[in-house]
């Protein structure tokens, strides 16, 4: 028992870091779009705050990647855990509806550099025997947060207002710096090893070839991880139009349309609860495969529902099953990209997923208008499940086995 806490001391710290993080940004979203909502009256003006987070993707991610594998994983990770506390802090104070969405925008480029430094930290303090595990209670706690967060800013609201909330959520952003502080630092080199490189631009053009390099010789590796982007950038756009589905198509009233979004919550818990007790036991290449056709399966229940029971039906499986396969996703990435590269594999592949998601989710709402919510939402959820059924036959292939152990 004693070997068992030791060698799960860090980890257990990492995932404490991480609830307190995923909590504190479900109270920073809801509480900024009530903000946004009371200060414009509009819900475009709500709905620009959730493009501002690809678009962050795009202006960094070309770059970060370059920055991330040659600086200080820890020091990084605390560096913009404190930026974004202070530029949270900070809005309140404004009363500018453009100066809000431009701290958000370098709010959301801070986070588009602290997730893949993060992941590469993960990969290298977590030894490959627990990955897999680590990323099943990693779901768990993500989905705990999607059921704790929106509750605890319930509360907030109740006790304070929407300002208050978002002081909350700035201390939980300190609080998750100070605890990464605490954490080893793998590297033991400063925030300035950057300057011993050549010209930027020579390095940043250095780095483009060497993942497009990469690429060629691993398409088996870039095959998966482009099939499960294609997957995530379907769920985001078919998403972009849930809440307009449920109330024009399904006739769902606010209090129904709520009790939907909690079922969902609930098969989030049920499935990441269930995935982290049989953690080892599953095949990642099962998680990765099986899990996304299910997704897809319960996207086409939702897609396809005329009724609360069915579309609830369809939102259960598909956040049931959404836990599994992400946890064989990210073990999978974490077993197979070379840890001193995947800075920049991580931010280039993501900046390609942001484009993808702008350009699919503006074409569903364009189509939305023009045709039907219900036709794009059945057109989406039929082309997920063609690109899942790819991603299912890609994972099961039994000569590449050595991929998946």
């Amino acid at each position: 028992m004693k070997k068992l806490l030791e060698s799960w001391k860090y980890p257990l710290i990492l995932l404490l870091m991480i609830g307190v993080s995923n909590i504190g940004a479900w109270i920073y979203l809801i509480a900024l779009n009530l903000i946004v909502l009371d200060m414009t009256k509009s819900p475009l003006a709500v709905s620009a705050l959730y493009i501002l987070k690809p678009v962050a993707t795009l202006c960094t991610n070309v770059w970060a990647g370059s920055l991330i594998d040659r600086l200080n994983k820890r020091n990084l990770m605390v560096f913009f855990d404190l930026f974004r506390a202070i530029c949270i802090a900070c809005l309140p104070f404004l009363s500018s509806l453009w100066l809000i969405y431009s701290l958000v925008f370098f709010i959301n480029m801070a986070g588009s550099i602290f997730e893949p430094t993060s992941m590469t930290y993960m990969t290298k303090l977590i030894p490959s025997e627990q990955r897999q595990r680590f990323n099943s209670l990693r779901s768990l706690i993500g989905s705990g947060a999607f059921l704790i967060g929106p509750a605890i800013a319930g509360t907030l609201f109740m006790i304070g207002t929407p300002m208050f909330a978002i002081y909350i959520n700035a201390l939980a952003l300190l609080m998750s710096g100070a605890i990464i502080m605490f954490m080893p630092d793998l590297e033991k080199r400063g925030l300035t090893h950057i300057v011993e490189e050549e010209l930027f631009l020579e390095v940043l053009k250095k780095d483009w070839s060497l993942v497009i390099n990469y690429s060629r010789r691993h398409i088996y590796i870039v095959s998966i991880y482009f099939l499960f982007s294609c997957m995530m950038v379907m769920i985001t756009a078919v998403d972009s139009l849930e809440a307009a589905f449920s109330k024009e198509v399904l006739f769902l009233s606010n209090g129904e349309y709520g009790f939907l979004v909690s079922i969902a919550g609930a098969g989030v818990i049920v499935g990441a609860m269930i995935n982290t007790m049989f953690a080892k036991k599953l095949a990642t290449s099962l998680l990765i495969g099986l899990g996304t056709l299910v997704v897809s399966a319960g996207y086409i229940i939702y897609a396809f529902s005329n009724d609360f029971f069915m579309a609830a039906v369809g939102f259960f499986i598909l956040s049931f099953s959404l836990a599994f396969a992400n946890t064989g996703f990210y073990t999978f990435y974490q077993n197979n990209i070379p840890v001193d590269i995947m800075g920049r594999i991580g931010s280039i592949y993501q900046f390609i997923e942001a484009i993808l998601i702008i350009i699919v989710t503006s074409i569903f709402g364009v189509a939305a208008q023009m045709v039907s919510i219900q036709i794009v939402i059945m057109l989406g959820t039929l082309t997920m499940l063609i690109v899942t059924i790819l991603l299912c036959a890609f994972s099961l292939q039994k000569s590449k086995t050595k991929y998946w152990t």
